[in-house]
């Protein structure tokens, strides 16, 4: 790395501002330039030392943070990382344009692994693609589906991926085959997340448990510290869902999924990988096209970080590169719409 990347904190305890002080400074990579404890003080703070990155806490005095986001950030091309407890508000800022979150850890036991999660995405947000614009798409109406020529749809993500499936899923029928997805989020958020996108969508999301079925209609998320593959019965598919070990550096791991979609699916699978840092998902949706199945990948001016996607099309994992705003005609156009 050929500079210290610069870091603002903005948090109103300031016991927990003086705890990231410490332990991001202890890495050679990360500069903490300066810290901040409302809207305010961020932006004068904001124009002063001209971060890298922002750690930005939810819950603050004056404007909260999700306000923050939608009404300051937009004049200022800096990446934001939430930092924040168990709140469903996160979606709320990722929506509105915040880079990723991390949860402030419960208690001393989970300290280092939040502190490791929190450097891993501010050296990862040096990646971002800082023109990109989050253009909404309109939604397309709700038609009838012939004989679905898939039985079922893979979707894998990181950074940038809970706006970037929800972008997609909004605009599917609720008729569409199954989809099964691997957004790599921790416990909790992803029943949150999961609750979220069943609210705001025409299908069944739930968060997956061991042994549901895989039917029209329905999203299944892979919950949080859980690998999700898809199984096969006389009827059809099923997920099982188990507390297994990180593979690729993830648990859930796009990659377990979709090699299980390409082995027990194959060409009755559609493969979709979407934006995200590193390269989980690009063998396994390799794996997918060479048994059959058809997949997409997100291209990089719609990316927030061409990370993944990127390593997928490079292999020859990628059928077709898209926009994201395409990728629900793409697909409703390979179902047989």
């Amino acid at each position: 790395m050929n500079r210290r990347i610069r870091v603002l904190i903005v948090d109103d305890s300031a016991f927990f501002r003086e705890a990231l002080r410490y332990h991001l400074s202890r890495d050679p990579d990360v500069e903490i330039v300066g810290e901040a404890l409302d809207a305010a003080a961020t932006v004068k703070k904001i124009e002063e030392l001209n971060p890298d990155v922002i750690t930005l806490d939810i819950e603050m005095p004056g404007m909260n943070g999700v306000d923050f986001i939608k009404k300051i950030m937009p004049g200022y091309a800096i990446p934001v990382v939430v930092v924040t407890s168990a709140n469903a508000r996160v979606f709320d800022a990722l929506r509105a344009g915040a880079l990723d979150f991390v949860v402030k850890p419960s208690n001393r036991n989970n300290q280092d692994a939040f502190f490791s999660e929190l450097k891993a995405k501010i050296k990862g947000s040096v990646m971002v693609n800082h023109s990109f614009l989050r253009t909404m798409s309109c939604p397309i109406p709700a038609k009838p589906l012939r004989q679905p020529k898939y039985g079922i749809i893979a979707i894998g993500a990181s950074t940038g991926g809970t706006e970037a499936i929800y972008r997609i899923v909004r605009d599917l029928p609720e008729n569409v085959p199954g989809i099964v997805v691997v957004q790599h989020m921790p416990p909790v958020f992803t029943r949150m997340y999961a609750e979220r996108l069943n609210s705001s969508c025409a299908l069944e999301a739930k968060e997956a448990e061991n042994g549901d079925r895989i039917c029209p209609g329905r999203l299944l998320i892979a919950p949080g510290d859980y690998q999700m593959r898809i199984k096969k019965a006389a009827d059809g598919y099923f997920v099982e869902c188990r507390q297994e070990g990180k593979v690729s550096g993830h648990c859930p791991s796009v990659n377990v999924l979709f090699q299980s979609v390409a082995e027990k699916a194959g060409r009755d699978a559609i493969g979709v990988l979407l934006t995200g840092m590193g390269k989980d998902g690009a063998e396994g949706l390799l794996q997918m096209r060479m048994m059959g199945a058809k997949t997409f990948g997100q291209d990089e001016a719609t990316s927030v970080v061409y990370g993944m996607p990127k390593v997928a099309y490079e292999i020859g994992a990628v059928e077709k590169q898209l926009p994201l705003q395409e990728i629900p005609q793409e697909l409703l156009k390979a179902l047989g719409y």
